[in-house]
C-alpha cells in the first residue's frame, strides 16, 4: 500500500501563549501530522479571529475593461456546448484565482452576439441577470420568455431549465450573479444539459410570470402557497425608477422614508412571502443625490455592488476609487463601506445576507449602532 504523506503540518512556536518548546512537545507535533490532527491552540488566532478577517480583498472592475474583454470573447469563444455560457467571471485576488468575486458570491460578464442561443440547462444554483445596457435577449425559463432591457432584474432561481437568444442584430452584455463559491464549498451542486437551443422563439413583451405575478399588492388566489424564491422573472426599470424617485419626493417633502438623507434605496421581494427574491441572495437598488455622503456601515457577509448610472467615490475598507456607469467592485465581510457622490449615483447591489441571517449571524455596525 502507497504511503500517503500527511498534509498536515503543526509548528511548535515560542510564544506566551503557547506551550514550552521541548523535544517531547516536537515529538507529539510530529505525531499529531501522522494521525491528521491539529491542535486548537496552535490555531485559534485565525479560527476564531476578534471579527471577520476575511481573505476576499475589496476591488474593482472597470466596465470600460470589461465590455471589450467580452467582445473579443464574442469573436473567438463559441457559446455552444463546452463553453455552455460565454460568461467571464470576476476573480477576487485575495481568493487564490478561483473564478469567485466573494467567497460565496459569483459575479461574470456574460456576452451574447446576434442572433446566437446560449444553450438549455438547469443547476441548483440560484442565480439572476441585471442588464445595465442594451437589449435585445430573451431568457426562456421554463418555456416562459423574458425580455431582458437595461435596468431589468432578473432573478433565476435554482433548477429551472433556461437558456437565452438574442433576436437583434446588435450583441448584448449583462452581468450574471449566482451562489456558486456557496454551492461549491457545501459540496451541493448539481448540474444537467438540455437541448442546444430555447424551446421557444417567441418574443412577447410581457412574460406570462409578469402577466401573473407583477402587479403590485395583488395575488392570484390560485397560488396563495409561499414559495423558496420568487415566481415573479423580471422586475422592470420604470417601477425600480419610480419607486426611487418617489422616496426621494417624499423625502423633500418632509417625510422619513428614506435610508439616509438623500439616499434611497429598494429591496427586490419575492411577491409569495415579502422575503428575499432567492433564499441565498439578497439584490437591492440605491440612489443617491447629488452632493451626498453615506455613513460607514459595515455587515457580516459580503457583496457585490455595481454602478447603474452616475458617478462617484467609493471606499471600502483602506481602499478608495472613483466609479462610474458599468463598474463593478466588491465589500468583503466587515469591510466598512461609504459612498460619496456630486453627480448622484445608481447602484445595484447583491449580498448573500439571507445566509447569515438563517443561521443567525448577521451582524452590522454603523455610526455607533451595532445590530
Amino acid at each position: 500500500m502507497t504511503q500517503v504523506t500527511s498534509p498536515v503540518r503543526v509548528q511548535a512556536a515560542d510564544a506566551a501563549d503557547q506551550p514550552e518548546r521541548t523535544p517531547e512537545l516536537e515529538a507529539l507535533y510530529r505525531s499529531f501530522e501522522k494521525q491528521r490532527l491539529i491542535p486548537l491552540w496552535t490555531e485559534i488566532g485565525s479560527l476564531m479571529p476578534p471579527q471577520p478577517s476575511s481573505s476576499a480583498l475589496p476591488y474593482l472592475w472597470r466596465w470600460k475593461e470589461l465590455l471589450p474583454a467580452a467582445e473579443q470573447a464574442g469573436e473567438l469563444v463559441p457559446v455552444g456546448r463546452g463553453g455552455e455560457r460565454r460568461a467571464i467571471a470576476l476573480a477576487n485576488p485575495g481568493l487564490g484565482g478561483r473564478p469567485f468575486a466573494t467567497p460565496t458570491l459569483w459575479a461574470a460578464i456574460q456576452y451574447l452576439n446576434p442572433n446566437e442561443d446560449a444553450p438549455v440547462h438547469r443547476h441548483t444554483q440560484n442565480a439572476f441577470r441585471f442588464v445595465v445596457e442594451g437589449e435585445g435577449v430573451w431568457t426562456v425559463v421554463g418555456g416562459d420568455p423574458v425580455a431582458m432591457r437595461r435596468g431589468d432584474f432578473l432573478p433565476q432561481a435554482g433548477w429551472n431549465w433556461h437558456g437565452h437568444h438574442n433576436r437583434s442584430d446588435r450583441a448584448m452584455a449583462w452581468i450574471d450573479g449566482l451562489d456558486i463559491p456557496f454551492q461549491h464549498y457545501t459540496d451541493a451542486t448539481f448540474f444537467e444539459f438540455g437541448p442546444d437551443e430555447v424551446e421557444t422563439r417567441e418574443a412577447p413583451e410581457r412574460s406570462r410570470s409578469e402577466r401573473l405575478w407583477a402587479h403590485p399588492g395583488l395575488r392570484p388566489l390560485t397560488h396563495l402557497q409561499p414559495t423558496p424564491a420568487t415566481p415573479l422573472l423580471a422586475y422592470r426599470w420604470e417601477y425600480t425608477d419610480h419607486a426611487l424617485s418617489e422616496q426621494l419626493a417624499l423625502e423633500a417633502d418632509g417625510h422619513a422614508v428614506t435610508v439616509e438623507p438623500g439616499h434611497a434605496a429598494v429591496r427586490y421581494t419575492n411577491p409569495t412571502t415579502g422575503g428575499d427574491v432567492m433564499p441565498t441572495l439578497r439584490t437591492e437598488f440605491h440612489r443617491l443625490v447629488p452632493y451626498t455622503e453615506t455613513a460607514a456601515c459595515k455587515e457580516v457577509g459580503s457583496s457585490v455592488f455595481q454602478v447603474f448610472d452616475g458617478s462617484g467615490q467609493v471606499t471600502v475598507g483602506s481602499s478608495s476609487w472613483t466609479v462610474e456607469r458599468g463598474d463593478l467592485f466588491v465589500v468583503p465581510s466587515w469591510q466598512p463601506l461609504s459612498v460619496q457622490t456630486e453627480a448622484g449615483i445608481d447602484l445595484f447591489r447583491f449580498t448573500d445576507a439571507p445566509i447569515f441571517e438563517r443561521l443567525g449571524l448577521h451582524r452590522s455596525h454603523q455610526e455607533g449602532i451595532q445590530s
